[in-house]
């Protein structure tokens, strides 16, 4: 029997594959599909690899359960737009039969129309990586958020109309396959969105994998949906400016209350995939759907650290309550991530001593030569800001210092903590073997 995870470098984003099944009847779920330039030299070799290792012949597609995009975000969604393009061309480098799409569209999330979303910015204003977006460096956090919250909402919102997109090759994919059994949407959930609730009920796939929702939460988008709606209204006054109107929607909820989360089971071992969302609401989602009492602990044999290892969403309790032998931490150092502070908390839960492995999808080295990067980066607009406006209660962040802040010195101060890390290494497969192992 085998339930393995298979880890991909993403650059910032993530891109896993989940393996399940057995060896007769073997099966997979795609998740995420990380930003731009990790689907061609990463993910759609790994699928080609795959294919060949199942002796298919050559013309006959690979069978995937489930894709899922945990949410909208760039660096998690972008990688999927690739492969449906692919597949709406027909590409015969890459033959797949997938099952089922798993996406909750934001605008769906929040019953909202795209156009109402974007509205006064302009259709094209947050398409990522085109030089039309607002001028978000402006922006001043307010007391409640900091720079990566408000990076973290452009990037939502800039997924609006790529998740628009996905939606409609879906639709377009479904009405080319037989009988429209192909890409169907949020299947085993009656096509409704993919949510936790007080009555969550546990999804079987074939092959044996169980999976339970735990994220995003019915009654904190219902808040949510309110809020947006108070925004949307100031917004329709068009008394601001787009990076006024951003602004007013940073929140720390708006992005991380989008990601869904899945607890995945299967031969007594179990995977918690938490997407970007924020720990704590991790915690309440696993409460919610009845998979950790108020206030216990819960081992998980691999746990997906949320939104590559930020330290902004989470806090040392998270990894007290849930334990865990396999910890993956996808991210290249962009935005800071994973930062130290994380695995200072991780540490401080967990200790040396207890039986654990560290996976980081980039040598620790680079990562921290972007993580100072973003650093200095952020550190220049601190200051930049505070000469505008001396007032302000936000401090400029100290000078970078290799010892106190970079990854490479706290493992270095801790020998047996990083001796738990292993990296992914481009050239070959990184699985994580919770069952038997799958030999590709």
């Amino acid at each position: 029997m085998h339930f393995s995870l298979d880890v991909l470098r993403a650059r910032k984003g993530d891109c896993l594959i989940l393996h399940f099944g057995t060896a007769d009847d073997p099966h997979l779920m795609l998740i995420d599909g990380g930003p731009a330039k990790v689907y061609k030299p990463h993910l759609a070799p790994r699928i080609a690899q795959i294919h060949r290792s199942r002796e298919l012949e050559p013309n006959d597609p690979l069978p995937i359960d489930v894709v899922m995009v945990s949410h909208i975000d760039d660096d998690h969604i972008r990688g999927i737009l690739e492969l449906t393009a692919d597949q709406l061309g027909n590409s015969p480098d890459l033959r797949l039969k997938v099952a089922s799409l798993w996406h909750n569209s934001f605008d769906d999330l929040l019953t909202t129309a795209p156009e109402e979303l974007l509205s006064g910015f302009g259709p094209a204003s947050f398409e990522a990586g085109t030089a039309r977006r607002p001028d978000f460096d402006s922006i001043e956090p307010d007391e409640e958020s900091d720079e990566e919250e408000v990076h973290q909402t452009v990037d939502v919102l800039a997924g609006i109309s790529q998740g628009r997109q996905l939606r409609d090759d879906r639709e377009v994919l479904q009405r080319r396959s037989p009988a429209r059994r192909q890409w169907k949407l949020n299947h085993k959930f009656d096509g409704e969105l993919i949510l936790a609730t007080e009555d969550t009920d546990a999804v079987m796939l074939d092959g044996g994998l169980k999976m339970t929702v735990a994220g995003p939460m019915q009654p904190e988008l219902l808040a949510l949906q309110e809020a947006h709606d108070k925004w949307l209204r100031e917004q329709k006054q068009g008394k601001k400016s787009p990076e006024a109107m951003l602004a007013a929607f940073v929140d720390k909820s708006v992005p991380n209350l989008s990601s869904i989360v899945v607890l995945a089971e299967m031969g007594g071992k179990c995977m918690l995939l938490t997407g970007d969302a924020r720990g704590d609401k991790v915690l309440e989602g696993l409460e919610l759907a009845r998979l950790l009492a108020p206030g216990k602990t819960r081992h998980v044999n691999l746990l997906k650290v949320p939104h590559h290892g930020s330290s902004n969403n989470l806090e040392q309790v998270f990894f007290e309550r849930l334990p865990a032998d396999h910890y993956v931490f996808s991210g290249d150092g962009e935005h800071g991530n994973p930062e130290r502070e994380t695995l200072e908390m991780l540490l401080k839960a967990r200790g040396v001593d207890a039986e654990y492995t560290i996976h980081l999808t980039y040598p620790i080295d680079e990562i921290d030569i972007e993580r100072q990067a973003d650093w200095e980066k952020e550190q220049a607009k601190e200051k930049a800001r505070k000469k505008k406006n001396p007032a302000t209660k936000k401090p400029v962040r100290e000078n970078w210092s290799p010892e106190k802040h970079s990854l490479g010195a706290l493992f270095q101060s801790n020998p047996k903590f990083g001796k738990k890390v292993v990296i992914v290494d481009p050239g070959k497969p990184h699985l994580i073997n919770l069952l038997d192992p799958i030999k590709l």
